[in-house]
């Protein structure tokens, strides 16, 4: 009687391990959702990292020798054309303009006595001209002590904002020193290389009427509110990288660019038929990405794709992709290479109506 009881224990246990295991089989088979690529017409951001310059920026120098008399402005400083910003003390030139005036006077009065000589035929026509060249050059040298003079005030050539300075009060300055920088920041010119195959899809895209407006993203990650046009492109590619140089003009009423920034140009650029997929249905194993292809009896087979440019939550697919191929969305982790899954097919316009959901 006991080993009855106990033969219907044991297979009561086997039973219940049986349904356990059975119920453990369904709850690990698990469909994967699986799309295909979209070919549509899109417009591609490129981004380019970029030097920021302000379109005149200069060297302040002192053009005489002497002592720093007066500073008339401060670093950081809003200046207007024409304002004097430094004054280099001045007597020495102002002596030798006077110097100057007092030898004009002088040959002056030598060549009118001259020439009433010469009118009553004293003295030659010769003695006269040399009377009038010495006039002449006293002149002459009068109006270079006058320049002399005026190199002592330094004078703001443009508009524009000031840099630190590179000399003090009472500091004796050799001609050709350095004082200051000056910027003209009304308009900003931004540097940035382009490659290249994107050069000849510029130039492509401005014959068509298109493609020379750009945007800035500032180093803070905002974007400047006024638009940029690119205005000039440099003559030669640089054989070292394949880049050629662009530049873009970018108005800056606020004056809130300023020379010496870094920031990155962002240049749209229409695609035509391009191949999209999921950002998430992507990997990358040693800096090559992947997607996994599912064939017709439902197997996973890593494949390598090439990625041509980078949209929110989208790539664009140059190579290793069709568009009626199936590819994994999720569960990329949980998939092994040459796996048979289960799948669940999602249409691509529904997959693109909901990027931000298979983005998380």
């Amino acid at each position: 009687m006991k080993r009855h009881f106990a033969l219907l224990g044991l297979i009561a246990a086997f039973s219940l391990a049986s349904c356990h295991s059975e119920k453990h089989h369904h709850e690990e088979e698990t469909n994967f959702f699986v799309t295909s690529p979209v070919r549509l017409d899109t417009v591609v951001t490129k981004d380019y990292v970029c030097q920021i310059r302000s379109s005149q920026h200069i060297e302040l120098r002192a053009l005489e020798s002497g002592y720093l008399q007066e500073i008339f402005v401060d670093e950081g400083q809003f200046v207007k054309k024409g304002q004097k910003m430094f004054q280099i003390m001045p007597m020495l030139y102002q002596a030798e303009l006077q110097k100057a005036q007092a030898e004009v006077e002088f040959a002056h009065i030598e060549y009118q006595n001259t020439k009433v000589l010469a009118d009553s035929n004293i003295v030659s026509a010769n003695e006269l001209a040399l009377a009038k060249a010495r006039y002449d050059k006293a002149k002459a040298e009068m109006a270079l002590a006058e320049v002399h003079l005026g190199f002592t005030e330094v004078k703001a050539p443009f508009d524009g904002i000031m840099d630190r300075f590179h000399v003090r009060l009472g500091s004796l300055l050799e001609e050709g020193e350095l004082l200051t920088e000056l910027s003209d920041n009304s308009d900003m010119w931004v540097y940035f290389n382009v490659p290249e195959a994107e050069y000849l899809e510029y130039m492509r895209m401005k014959k068509a009427g298109n493609g020379t407006k750009v945007r800035l993203r500032m180093a803070n990650g905002e974007e400047f509110e006024h638009t940029g046009k690119i205005t000039a492109i440099e003559a030669d590619f640089d054989n070292k990288t394949g880049n050629i140089a662009f530049r873009a003009t970018f108005s800056n009423p606020d004056r809130l660019l300023r020379h010496g920034e870094t920031g990155n140009i962002l240049m749209d650029s229409e695609l035509k038929d391009a191949l999209l997929i999921p950002q998430k249905a992507t990997f990358e194993v040693l800096d090559q990405r992947y997607v996994f292809l599912i064939d017709k009896e439902n197997v996973a087979h890593m494949s390598m794709i090439k990625v041509g440019a980078e949209l929110p939550h989208l790539f664009v697919v140059e190579e290793g992709l069709k568009e009626d191929d199936r590819i994994l969305l999720d569960g990329l982790r949980k998939v092994k290479d040459e796996q048979e899954i289960g799948v669940q097919f999602v249409r691509p316009d529904s997959v693109m109506m909901n990027l931000e959901m298979y983005a998380e």
